[in-house]
């Protein structure tokens, strides 16, 4: 059994596959005194796959200023707590970020277990270079959005982006204004699910690849640095 030094762990959960979880997750999630969850039904039914018995309290990005004070108070008493997002790892696009930093300045400690996340294997299935990357999780959907992408087009860095469904289409056609229409992208949808697709080519192949289809998942899109 996993011995808690931490007042709060940060548990990545499948990103789709429930099989995707650690072991020393599983342990970790049977030990602490309460798991904060961004989706308590989401959370629910992967805890009851696993048979994890444990209270449950919201915590997601409409009431994480309003919990802060008395979660940290709660910690201070004595109480361990996990936080867990719907998928992958918390304060990776996700509620996670604002509780780590009051944890920390109060003296308290944090632990963050490896595991789940989108971006990675969607990195790595693209072919482009993993050296050295920039990950700018969801673009802004209007303000600055236009001026970010034509920053990042000059980036030689390659790029991960996350997108939903229903936007998708749009981001791939800005990806032809501002980077052109040669430039390599890489889209993962589903991963780790039966659905599972990753398309990879030229940005305007891409895009008529996926104007076809209705685009359901969440969506990773890899975009292939500027080249010299």
């Amino acid at each position: 059994m996993e011995s808690l030094k931490a007042n709060l762990y940060l548990v990545p959960t499948p990103i789709g596959n429930l099989a995707d979880i650690t072991l020393r997750a599983l342990e970790v999630l049977k030990a602490v005194d309460i798991i904060l969850a961004e989706d308590t039904r989401t959370s629910g039914f992967l805890l009851k796959h696993y048979q994890i018995s444990k209270p449950l309290q919201s915590f997601h990005i409409f009431n994480e200023h309003k919990t802060l004070a008395s979660l940290i108070q709660r910690m201070q008493q004595g109480e361990v707590m996990a936080l867990i997002s719907d998928a992958g790892t918390p304060g990776i696009s996700d509620p996670g970020f604002l509780l780590v930093r009051e944890v920390l300045r109060a003296g308290l400690s944090v632990d963050c277990l490896p595991g789940a996340t989108a971006l990675i294997p969607a990195l790595i299935k693209s072919g482009f270079p993993t050296d050295r990357f920039v990950f700018e999780g969801f673009l802004p959907h209007k303000k600055g959005r236009q001026t970010l992408l034509k920053k990042l087009a000059e980036e030689d860095r390659t790029i991960v982006l996350y997108e939903s469904p229903h936007r998708l289409v749009k981001l791939l056609e800005q990806i032809i204004g501002f980077f052109g229409e040669s430039r390599l992208v890489s889209v993962s949808r589903e991963l780790t699910k039966l659905h599972e697709e990753t398309f990879t080519g030229p940005v305007n192949e891409v895009l008529f690849h996926f104007q076809q289809k209705d685009v359901k998942g969440e969506i990773v899109v890899v975009i292939d640095g500027k080249k010299e």
